[in-house]
C-alpha cells in the first residue's frame, strides 16, 4: 500500500455515472477522455484517483522516439537505430507496469507541461535538448486535470494538440523536437467558476453531470467512509481490497476482449438516427458513441455493442454536445437565406436589349474611336 493511498474506487457511494464513464475510459481510450462537471465537495477528484487502483498493467516503451515494443516482433525495420542497437545487444526496450493517473497542477507553465529546454546543449548540438515535461510522463497513461476550465489557455491548447495527434511538438526558434504523447484525459471543474470553449469541450468524450446527492442515507455513509479512511487508510482501503481487485480483472479481460468487439448494423442506425434527431453537428458525436457502446459490451463480455449498449452510453456521449450559440447562428442564417430567395423571386426578369447591327464605333467615340469633346 503507498504512503498516501487513494481513496478506493469500489467505496464510493452514489455517482453511478462518474464511475461508468471512468471505467468506459479506462477499457477503450478511444473515448476520447472524460468531462467531469459539478459542484464543489462532489467527489469528482476522489473518483479520478481512485481509478488508479483499477487500472491494468500494460507495456511501456523505453524508447524517446516512440518505438512501440511490438514492432521487434511485427516489423523490426520500423524500429529506430537506438532500439535495434539495444535489441542487438539483448537489453530491454520495453518494460511491463501498472498505468498511472498522472495530475497536471493547476499552476503548471508551459515549458512544465511540454518540456523545458536545455539551452546550452540545444546551442552546442543544433537540435532542441530538453528535459521532459508533463506529457512526457502522461504517455500511455491518465493525464488528470483538476479545474480544466482555469488552466492557462497555451497550456491546455498544447495538451488537447497531443492528445489529438499522440505526440508533443516543441518549438523554440529553428529547433525543434517531438515525442509521443498518447493518453487518455480526464477532466473536472466547477461550472460556478466559468466553462470551456466550444471547441474544447468537444473533442472530450464523455460528459458527466456531477450532482449532489440527496439520498440521506448515502450522505450519512459518505461521512461514515471518509471518517473510516482518515483515520486508517490502509485498512479502510483493505475491507474493499477484493472488489478492487475483481474490478480490476473485469477491467482487463474487457481491454483484452475490445478489439474483437463490433457495432451491430442495428445499433449504427440507431445511433446515427438519434444523433441526426437531435441536431448535433459534430461528427465525433457517433465515433464516441461507437467506441464507448463497444467498450460497454466489451465489460459485459459481449463480441457485438447492441442498440442496448447505445442507450446505455448515449448520455454521457450526447449531453451538452447541441451549442446554443450555433443553434442561434444556424436560424439566424436560415432566416437570411429564406429573406434573399424571397427578394430574387420577386425581380421582374428585363427584357435583353437588343444588339445594334453595325461595325461603327460608339456614339461617345469618334470614327477612329477617340473620345469625342
Amino acid at each position: 500500500m503507498p504512503p498516501h493511498a487513494a481513496f478506493p474506487f469500489t467505496a464510493l457511494v452514489g455517482q453511478d455515472e462518474v464511475k461508468d464513464a471512468l471505467i468506459l475510459a479506462a477499457v477503450n481510450p478511444r473515448v476520447q477522455g472524460v468531462l467531469l462537471i459539478g459542484p464543489k465537495g462532489t467527489g469528482k477528484t476522489t473518483a479520478v484517483r481512485g481509478l488508479a487502483d483499477l487500472l491494468p498493467e500494460i507495456t511501456h516503451s523505453l524508447c524517446p522516439n516512440g518505438c512501440e515494443p511490438a514492432w521487434a516482433l511485427q516489423d523490426p525495420e520500423r524500429l529506430c537505430p537506438d532500439c535495434r542497437d539495444k535489441l542487438n545487444r539483448g537489453e530491454p526496450i520495453s518494460y511491463i507496469a501498472r498505468q498511472a493517473v498522472v495530475e497536471l497542477p493547476l499552476n503548471a507553465t508551459l515549458d512544465d507541461v511540454v518540456g523545458g529546454a536545455n539551452v546550452r546543449l540545444s546551442l552546442e548540438q543544433q537540435h532542441l535538448r530538453f528535459d521532459p515535461g508533463i506529457l512526457a510522463h502522461a504517455h500511455q497513461n491518465i493525464l488528470y486535470i483538476d479545474e480544466i476550465n482555469l488552466v492557462a489557455q497555451e497550456v491546455l491548447d498544447a495538451i488537447l494538440d497531443a492528445a489529438a495527434t499522440g505526440y508533443c511538438v516543441v518549438r523554440r526558434g529553428r529547433l525543434a523536437a517531438s515525442y509521443p504523447s498518447r493518453f487518455v484525459l480526464i477532466g473536472s471543474m466547477n461550472p460556478e467558476e466559468g466553462f470551456l470553449r466550444p471547441q474544447i469541450i468537444d473533442r472530450i468524450g464523455l460528459r458527466v453531470i456531477v450532482g449532489a446527492l440527496t439520498d440521506p442515507v448515502e450522505r450519512l455513509t459518505i461521512a461514515r467512509h471518509v471518517h473510516a479512511f482518515g483515520d486508517d487508510p490502509e485498512a479502510f482501503a483493505a475491507q474493499y481490497a477484493g472488489l478492487t481487485a475483481a474490478a480490476a480483472a473485469s477491467i482487463a479481460r474487457a481491454r483484452a476482449a475490445l478489439p474483437a468487439v463490433r457495432v451491430s448494423p442495428a445499433a449504427e442506425e440507431a445511433a446515427i438516427r438519434l444523433i441526426t434527431r437531435l441536431g448535433i453537428e459534430s461528427n465525433r458525436s457517433e465515433i464516441v458513441l461507437f467506441e464507448a457502446a463497444r467498450a460497454y459490451a466489451a465489460i459485459d463480455e459481449r463480441a457485438e455493442a447492441t442498440v442496448a449498449d447505445v442507450r446505455a452510453v448515449a448520455p454521457l456521449v450526447l449531453r451538452r454536445r447541441r451549442s446554443s450559440g450555433t443553434d442561434a447562428f444556424w436560424a439566424a442564417t436560415r432566416e437570411e437565406e429564406s429573406l434573399i430567395q424571397a427578394e430574387l423571386a420577386a425581380l421582374q426578369p428585363r427584357a435583353p436589349r437588343a444588339r445594334r447591327a453595325t461595325n461603327r464605333a460608339p456614339a461617345a467615340l469618334g470614327g477612329d474611336g477617340s473620345r469625342r469633346v
